[in-house]
């Protein structure tokens, strides 16, 4: 497996399109509401993929969300790959990306289903009450880098 740094156009279309895959046609977000600014270009913020024989199986993105803290969205592995710990190989390369460019902390918007495997992570968990993004419960996460 490889993980990689989006600087073409169409390594962002193959992210671009797992995230279609999973957020809107398996778990029904709104378009509208799944791509935003920060997709219009492979540098308009830090975005990954990550690769399985050359094929695109996991995608996320990061950004500067104050100085010295970025915000890790849109993560995402294909249903075909899950539960084999490729979640976890993207947020932690995600993570060296962020550490190497002097970022000390990472947060994130984490689905309730999902906030079990971000605690594995290191994640702690910062919402008193979860909270609808795109439809779906959230709860804010944070983690020293």
């Amino acid at each position: 497996m490889e993980l990689v740094k989006i600087t073409t156009e169409d390594l962002l279309k193959e992210a671009l399109a797992i995230r279609n895959e999973v957020f809107v046609v398996e778990q029904g977000v709104p378009e509208e509401l799944e791509y935003d600014e920060f997709d219009v270009s492979p540098h308009a913020c830090h975005h990954f993929v990550l690769q399985e024989n050359g094929k695109t199986i996991a995608a996320g993105r990061w950004r500067e969300y104050e100085p010295g803290i970025v915000k890790y969205q849109r993560i995402v592995v294909a249903k075909s790959s899950r539960g084999r710990g490729i979640g976890k190989l993207l947020l932690l390369g995600m993570e060296q990306d962020a550490k190497k460019l002097g970022y000390h902390s990472g947060v994130l918007d984490a689905q309730c289903s999902a906030e079990a495997f971000y605690q594995k992570l290191g994640y702690g968990t910062e919402s008193t009450e979860p909270f609808l993004d795109a439809n779906i419960l959230h709860v804010r996460m944070s983690k020293k880098l």
